[in-house]
């Protein structure tokens, strides 16, 4: 009887710990599909654009999307890549996919996406999105900042977004 005890007593303790080793990335997670919505706003020489962020594949994927910004619509897809990495895949209208891994900031409002990889790069030093930094102001603003790298010269975009159900009011 005490063996099954403390067997019971270990089986609990391995639980309690795979609770908690869900929580850091899961509640980093969570924090970004916080983001589902419509948002409009400008970019930093006043332009419009709009995104809009879906929770979706029974909450496994958020998918954001950019719509009204250069030549066509871009989708990006932030998963959880085992326990402890965010990724983000972007589907850029220059017909690439960079995959970026997150960084999570102590207060866990700011996650900055560092390039790794990419699926359909002609060249390594070819045209495609290098970081994405998202910083959740609060529950109905965000910003979005973007750098796009061409055979080492950058190009930043930077988005200033507010939930459209507020912008109409």
């Amino acid at each position: 009887m005490k063996s099954l005890r403390i067997a019971l007593s270990v089986l609990l303790l391995f639980a309690a710990t795979a609770a908690l080793a869900q929580t850091a990335t899961q509640k980093s997670f969570d924090q970004l599909k916080s983001l589902a919505g419509s948002w409009q706003g400008k970019t930093a020489d006043g332009k419009p654009v709009q995104v809009s962020f879906r929770d979706t594949a029974a909450g496994s994927a958020l998918m954001s999307e950019i719509v009204g910004h250069g030549p066509s619509n871009m989708v990006s897809m932030f998963t959880l890549d085992g326990p402890n990495r965010i990724v983000l895949t972007h589907y850029c209208s220059v017909g690439n996919q960079p995959r970026m891994a997150a960084t999570v900031s102590p207060d866990g409002k700011t996650f900055t996406f560092d390039y790794f990889d990419a699926t359909n790069l002609a060249t390594p030093d070819a045209g495609h999105m290098q970081r994405v930094v998202v910083t959740i102001v609060d529950a109905d603003h965000h910003t979005e900042d973007w750098t796009f790298t061409d055979h080492d010269k950058q190009m930043k975009e930077f988005f200033d977004l507010h939930r459209s159900e507020l912008a109409q009011k």
